[in-house]
């Protein structure tokens, strides 16, 4: 059964660090691309964001016995399948995970215009995928 308390508690996380994000990006470019403080708050706030959407989606494909997920793309899939997601939110939440692991794997070299818009444009899609995980729980 799913947990519904660790759901809460994961998506409260997700929230407060879109928030963070947010209030980072909040600034013109050039700022941004001249502030590495700044930046390290983006990319880890952003990064831990897309985490904690990916540790709902393992905890609930997990406790609904949905199968065994081969990627963490592949989670967002399960959950469209079973009815928890849209097809938009799934590629949005698939795109999502592409981003996390630029930042945590480094691939090549970050770009941080790419950066400061996803956190300005596309930490919105976090907070949907949240509302039609809920949606579909309550």
């Amino acid at each position: 059964m799913v947990d519904r308390d660790l759901i809460v508690k994961k998506a409260d996380s997700v929230r407060k660090h879109v928030q963070r994000a947010t209030e980072k990006s909040n600034t013109d470019l050039h700022t941004f691309l001249n502030d590495a403080d700044c930046q390290d708050i983006v990319l880890f706030n952003v990064q831990m964001a897309v985490q904690n959407c990916i540790d709902i989606a393992a905890h609930i494909i997990s406790e609904e016995g949905f199968g065994v997920p081969g990627s963490n793309n592949e989670m967002f899939y399960l959950l469209e399948e079973n009815g928890f997601l849209d097809r938009d939110i799934t590629e949005k939440m698939v795109k999502a995970v592409g981003f996390r692991n630029l930042i945590v794997h480094e691939y090549g070299k970050i770009d941080l215009k790419q950066v400061f818009n996803a956190a300005r444009n596309n930490t919105n899609d976090l907070l949907e995928y949240l509302k039609a995980i809920f949606t579909r729980l309550d």
